[in-house]
């Protein structure tokens, strides 16, 4: 039993269906996705770009433009409430205060016409109710709290004035202004340089135990995965074709998916050829999510597909004690 097992669930996804419509088709972005989330823990979503990580996220915070997009099933269950059922208002004060996200990309999520202080403290005057004042001076706590130096000058600079790694840290103390029970994170990585991306993670993982919140961590990054998650859900497609503990993704990976994710990393040992280290792939391409193909949605990548594979959809099914796969043929 995973030692997250046993701890309260904060956030519960069951049979999540996020579609866009488009002239083409519809698009299943999100395709029956389910999953927990406890109190205190912090769950990674693993997959290539177009899985649906973010748009499982955005569904989540209620932030799916709608047209063309909708949330066409399943439940989102938040402590004791149902997300989808609640009214815009109800969202809004739960959005930031409650839930909380740190988008992709810092330089274009952060309005470039306000300084990082008015951003930080309009979260404090809109669900604390402070003051213009109260709030600058809750923002250059938060500045100090994320490591950004000399925090009572940074607070009235813009975001362009800030580097990258800066303005990360900016969007982390925005999320974590009014202490959420759950972060959102979105790539919170993407484009920092290997020691910016240690110390964000360091300072997330740090945050998260002073406060006791749980995190949702998504990421294309095994590494990132690896650092701070205690669970981990591997997206393909719109769907979660794997959903167990770190470890046992390491260890003991099911879903031909998830190997190949793995067996992608390179390694030490690996001999060169040409004098270069040579990236395994998995080939193919991720099917078509307006004509999606019958079976299973990996088969025409898969190295050791069968015919039932090809014509009959499996469901996710739990092989091992806390381990979910979505195959025909797990290990």
């Amino acid at each position: 039993m995973n030692k997250n097992s046993t701890k309260q669930v904060l956030l519960n996804i069951k049979n999540l269906s996020t579609r866009f419509h488009t002239p083409e088709g519809v698009v299943r972005a999100v395709d029956g996705v389910s999953f927990d989330i406890p109190k205190g823990a912090c769950l990674g979503v693993l997959g290539e770009s177009g899985c649906g990580k973010s748009v499982t996220a955005l569904s989540i915070m209620q932030l799916i433009p709608c047209p063309p997009g909708e949330i066409a099933g399943g439940s989102i269950h938040f402590e004791d409430s149902d997300l989808l059922t609640l009214s815009p208002n109800q969202m809004r004060k739960i959005r930031g205060k409650d839930i909380a996200m740190i988008f992709q990309e810092p330089m274009t999520s952060l309005n470039p016409v306000y300084t990082v202080g008015n951003q930080i403290g309009e979260t404090y005057q809109i669900h604390d109710g402070l003051s213009a004042k109260q709030a600058e001076t809750r923002a250059v706590e938060m500045l100090k709290l994320v490591g950004i130096p000399s925090p009572g000058e940074r607070v009235n600079e813009y975001p362009h004035q800030l580097s990258g790694g800066m303005r990360q840290r900016v969007m982390i103390a925005m999320a974590m202004a009014c202490k959420p029970k759950l972060l959102i994170a979105d790539e919170p990585t993407t484009a920092l340089d290997v020691t910016i991306q240690a110390q964000i993670l360091e300072l997330m993982a740090g945050l998260q135990e002073e406060m006791g919140m749980s995190i949702m961590m998504i990421t294309h990054d095994l590494g990132v995965i690896a650092e701070i998650s205690d669970q981990v859900v591997v997206m393909y497609a719109g769907q979660v074709v794997e959903r167990c503990s770190i470890d046992e993704l390491f260890e003991h990976p099911l879903h031909p998916y998830s190997k190949g994710l793995l067996a992608s990393i390179p390694k030490l040992g690996d001999k060169f050829i040409h004098g270069k280290q040579p990236l395994r792939e998995i080939a193919g391409q991720v099917p078509d999510l307006i004509n999606l193909p019958a079976g299973c949605l990996f088969a025409s990548r898969c190295p050791k597909v069968e015919k039932k594979c090809r014509e009959n959809v499996p469901q996710l099914m739990e092989v091992a004690s806390g381990h979910d796969v979505r195959c025909w043929l797990p290990g």
